[in-house]
């Protein structure tokens, strides 16, 4: 092999439009090295010699050689992209941390890996059409699906025409052979419950998520099963992850039942907007009524009275679900210490902790 022959690249002024693109044929001149070579390092093969592939990166970055993904796509199948589709309104991913820490987990392997991630929101059934049209053309090579509810069939759609999937939480269609990675939503919440009644409260409530929602249904079964006998299905009410829907719930569940004295709220946001209908309500907190909440956000530990949450670990779930849908499309990942293995049927359950603050 020679040595990369000196060509000097374009000054960063003459790059833009108009400018002389390089070809893979030049880089190849550049590094000394064959036409093929340069494509193998360019698509990740990880049979070429270290030293070699070092030499023809060099030449890459010297003459700000850009590789034609469209034709990279054809060659090997694959877009080097994956889309996260969250069913919620964009209101709601950009407000609610949960979300946040979804994408920094995916982003993070993504980035590591030198691979894009393209972000997109459903909720009617146009955005549902709309994004099926759209994946149904395979512009990426997978896809992770978020906040999943029971009214639409997107889960089962990509399935059916072969396009890798995950699904962060556990999927509503019981007959869906998918792999997808959770919390452990029941124990989570048995958990929160069982603290709740150590302390001696004998009326316990709860403000549980829809009953669309897997998380929703799950964190309402380890309520239920916790309490056992005890359970008053009168002391049940329902919102929907948000401030403003732990508020209205909160003060439904007061009007009926005023002499509660326990509150396991399903989520964290809808805990605070509970907090706050107790306290124009004039009950203390934790004095009159002890709360516990579900995920642990930023805001969990600044509130007032500090919220007993139960922590979940959103950014690990959401690096998970990338290295789950990026091992199924055949890419070598190194081993993380932190994450789980994976399951033969492609599914990670996370465990959830209690942490104690001021409400409970």
């Amino acid at each position: 092999m020679t040595g990369p022959a000196h060509l000097t690249p374009a000054p960063a002024t003459q790059r833009g439009r108009g400018a002389h693109r390089p070809t893979l044929e030049e880089v190849a001149a550049h590094a000394g090295v064959s036409r093929a070579t340069v494509s193998r390092v360019v698509n990740g093969v990880a049979t070429v010699d270290p030293a070699i592939a070092a030499t023809v990166t060099a030449s890459i970055d010297a003459l700000n050689y850009v590789p034609n993904q469209a034709a990279r796509a054809l060659m090997t199948r694959r877009t080097n992209a994956l889309a996260l589709v969250a069913a919620e309104p964009d209101t709601r991913v950009f407000g609610d941390p949960f979300f946040a820490g979804i994408v920094r987990g995916v982003s993070q392997e993504l980035t590591a890996i030198g691979m894009q991630l393209v972000v997109s929101m459903v909720q009617s059934p146009e955005d549902v059409r709309r994004v099926e049209t759209y994946l149904l053309g395979k512009p990426v090579d997978g896809v992770l699906l978020i906040s999943e509810h029971g009214h639409h069939h997107l889960a089962s759609t990509l399935v059916s025409h072969g396009i890798p999937l995950v699904i962060g939480g556990r999927p509503l269609d019981t007959d869906l052979d998918v792999a997808y990675v959770d919390n452990d939503n029941v124990e989570g919440a048995a958990v929160a419950t069982r603290h709740l009644m150590s302390l001696g409260r004998s009326r316990i409530a709860t403000i549980a998520g829809p009953l669309d929602m897997s998380a929703g249904l799950d964190r309402l079964d380890g309520f239920t099963a916790a309490l056992g006998d005890a359970f008053d299905p009168g002391l049940v009410e329902h919102g929907d992850f948000t401030t403003d829907g732990g508020m209205a719930a909160a003060s439904r569940l007061l009007a009926r039942a005023p002499d509660v004295d326990g509150l396991f709220v399903a989520s964290d946001l809808m805990a605070i907007g509970a907090l706050a209908t107790l306290r124009r309500a004039g009950r203390r907190v934790p004095e009159d009524v002890a709360v516990v909440g579900f995920d642990d956000i930023p805001l969990a530990a600044a509130s007032v009275p500090a919220l007993t949450t139960v922590r979940q670990r959103t950014e690990l779930q959401g690096r998970a679900m990338a290295r789950v849908l990026l091992a199924s499309t055949g890419r070598q990942l190194a081993p993380s210490d932190d994450l789980p293995d994976v399951g033969s049927d492609g599914v990670i359950v996370l465990p959830v902790e209690l942490v104690v603050r001021d409400t409970a």
